[in-house]
């Protein structure tokens, strides 16, 4: 039988650790949290590994450093409503409801959803509400929210969804140009968002969030 209780403690110290996340709470998360339980048996053994892991479908597990790092730039609080948006199997949802008062897990693929529906069970992840439906939509019947967190590629941020976060509230998404992606956080403003460049990671675009094509001759 692995063991994953010393693979938690090894991913922390070699992939979340040097990568300058010290939050108490990202690392206990961490440590915590089975991450096994979220991808499927076969699996298991790469649960652990430092690069994002393909779910199928164009879908990815965010690696542990461009998810601690992300958590690590929005500062999420014990008080704070989080939208977790596209969180596959539901790992993150589970790391963020140790930090945050209440979380919101919004999956539009219905098979990841099931997946994540019972790996949150199994934990007793008791603070995330599991919806199923578009990313891009948000899940506005919740909200606003203080954080939203986007768990994957996106070319660009949907007004829908900004209108779902509070004044001063933060957003963290991995912007994709091609092949090279930069992780931004964003702050709302009025009616704006400013984004700062935080890091450099890549993920797969998710569907809804594809700039529109233009298409010269």
């Amino acid at each position: 039988m692995p063991d994953f209780a010393t693979r938690r403690t090894i991913m922390v110290d070699t992939q979340v650790r040097p990568s300058d996340v010290t939050k108490l709470p990202i690392i206990e998360a961490m440590l915590s949290i089975p991450r096994e339980r979220f991808v499927s048996a076969d699996l298991a053994e790469a649960a652990y590994i430092g690069e994002n892991i393909a779910l199928g479908g164009g879908r990815v597990l965010l690696d542990p450093r461009t998810l601690a790092k992300m958590l690590d730039a929005l500062d999420i609080k014990p008080t704070d409503l989080v939208l977790d948006l596209a969180p596959a199997t539901g790992y993150s949802s589970a790391v963020i409801a140790h930090m945050a008062q209440a979380v919101v897990a919004l999956e539009s693929d219905s098979s990841l959803a099931d997946d994540a529906e019972a790996a949150l069970e199994a934990i007793g992840a008791t603070n995330v509400v599991l919806e199923r439906g578009a990313a891009e939509a948000g899940a506005a019947a919740h909200g606003p929210y203080d954080v939203i967190l986007v768990e994957g590629g996106i070319e660009l941020f949907p007004a829908d969804l900004a209108a779902q976060l509070k004044e001063g509230g933060r957003v963290a998404a991995i912007f994709m140009q091609g092949a090279l992606g930069t992780v931004r956080v964003g702050v709302k403003h009025g009616d704006s968002i400013r984004w700062r460049d935080a890091f450099n990671a890549a993920a797969p675009v998710l569907d809804g969030f594809s700039a529109p094509r233009v298409f010269a001759l």
